[in-house]
């Protein structure tokens, strides 16, 4: 049997982030779907990245060396500063559910950009249409100059067409591989010849290289553009499917269930209505059965915010929440390739793993570790561009910083003020693990805890819990 406290942890969770023990006994005197409707209602508001600001219409390879050089390490410093904005808002948000929308976002249209305002403008958009319509986003990224640049359409002319923006746009974005033909790609980018950019980040289309002439495009032939292979895509069955599984997989649960997701997929593809789809999830009675509660490996973003969430830390460094984001694999901005992070059980491997059970040691007991992780793909680019062509191509080096961090335990202290001493563990327990815990895992468990003060004990017993497997799922 779920607790209430345990459903509502679970709508956090996955719709969200985790709050603070006492929020969480505030909501809990709450029905779930009155939970659910707060969170949609909070999540009316939006608060975009603005940390980045335009850049002037120079391209690097005009600029001296030294010009290009200080240019390059100004990118890389304000999209560290992009990063840490977004992080703190994830962290802070009461708009928890267009934030992890956004998240997810981020990862399905996959894009890294060297220019720290189209990746700033992308991230906003995907933000301003995260529980908005599907057909609208798709649009809004599609044209977006970071998408743009990163897919290589700026090389997609008339007389040259350039595929790579129009192959990821099925296979990726919308209706996943086997629905689509090679022709249909060669088509598709014809259509998509002309979409350009500026630096300001506006959308322009030069029709001198526009390819006008009648195209074939899944099983329909017209005189289309770009806009006309996104309608025809939506159009198509296969891209509800497709959006609608990859949503469950990430909310719901990785094993799919055929019937659910068939009913939410033709429902879906009515209007593309993102919002009317999550809010049927998370106010459906098969969100909250057991099978699907502490199924998913918290993604390293996820882990870094849930941490942040549940007790408030300053860092020493600053750009130390960066660092472990690079060291478990997962760093806002900077996806491994357009396909995005693969999640699941790539999570972990025995490096990450460990890592991932001493963090909250390192940061909540105020322990200093030197830590190593690769340098900043801006950085290593321009140390590449400063290498002479005949010299030897080294890997990139990795970089050093301290982390540590300085916890702020009171409001979480003071949530269990009232709990009696004998249920502490299982109250604690019950805030922090989603799986069901083994009998044996108490007397494990306690050797690591210290009961001095009770306010020792509370500590203590809650950085060991965090230092469990069983703390990584949600």
């Amino acid at each position: 049997m779920v607790s209430e406290q345990k459903k509502i942890q679970h709508l956090l969770l996955r719709a969200g982030f985790i709050c603070p023990p006492g929020d969480i006994a505030a909501l809990s005197k709450m029905s779930v779907k009155d939970v659910a409707q707060k969170l949609w209602n909070d999540s009316q508001a939006q608060t975009p990245l603005a940390s980045a600001p335009e850049e002037e219409e120079t391209k690097l390879k005009d600029l001296p060396p030294d010009e290009r050089k200080e240019q390059m390490l100004k990118r890389a410093m304000l999209t560290r500063g992009l990063n840490l904005e977004w992080l703190k808002i994830m962290c802070t948000t009461n708009a928890v559910f267009r934030e992890k929308l956004t998240f997810f976002w981020h990862g399905h249209f996959a894009c890294h950009s060297i220019l720290p305002h189209f990746a700033q403008g992308l991230n906003n958009q995907l933000r301003q249409n995260a529980l908005g319509k599907f057909n609208d986003m798709l649009t809004a990224v599609s044209k977006s100059p970071a998408m743009l640049q990163y897919l290589n359409n700026e090389q997609n002319k008339k007389l040259s067409p350039n595929e790579n923006f129009a192959r990821e746009v099925m296979e990726l974005f919308t209706m996943g591989r086997g629905n689509y033909t090679e022709d249909d790609i060669k088509n598709a980018a014809r259509a998509f010849t002309g979409w350009r950019f500026n630096l300001s980040g506006e959308f322009l289309f030069a029709e001198r290289q526009h390819d006008d002439d009648i195209k074939t495009f899944l099983g329909q032939t017209g005189n289309y553009n770009g806009d006309d292979i996104l309608n025809i895509i939506l159009q198509k069955p296969a891209t509800a499917n497709f959006i609608v599984r990859k949503i469950y997989r990430y909310f719901v649960n990785e094993n799919i269930d055929e019937d659910i997701c068939n009913t939410l997929a033709t429902n879906f593809k009515a209007d593309y209505d993102i919002a009317r789809l999550m809010y049927t999830i998370i106010t459906s009675d098969w969100f909250y059965d057991e099978k699907n509660i502490g199924t998913r490996i918290k993604s390293p973003v996820e882990l870094i915010v849930n941490l942040e969430r549940a007790i408030p830390v300053t860092p020493t460094n600053p750009n130390a929440p960066i660092f472990v984001q690079r060291i478990l694999g997962q760093v806002l901005f900077n996806p491994p390739n357009v396909a995005g992070w693969k999640g699941g059980k790539n999570w972990i491997d025995s490096s990450s793993l460990m890592f991932r059970l001493s963090l909250p040691g390192i940061i909540f007991k105020q322990d200093e570790m030197n830590i190593q992780a690769k340098e900043d793909p801006e950085e290593a680019e321009h140390k590449m561009m400063q290498r002479n062509d005949e010299q030897e191509q080294q890997p990139a080096p990795r970089k050093q910083g301290k982390l540590a961090a300085t916890a702020d335990w009171t409001a979480y202290l003071n949530a269990f003020r009232d709990v009696k001493d004998n249920d502490l563990y299982e109250s604690i327990c019950e805030y922090l693990i989603q799986v069901p815990q083994p009998d044996f895992k108490k007397e494990t468990i306690m050797k690591y805890v210290t009961q001095d003060t009770r306010d020792e004990y509370i500590k203590t017993l809650t950085i060991a819990l965090m230092s469990t497997p069983e703390y990584q799922m949600c």
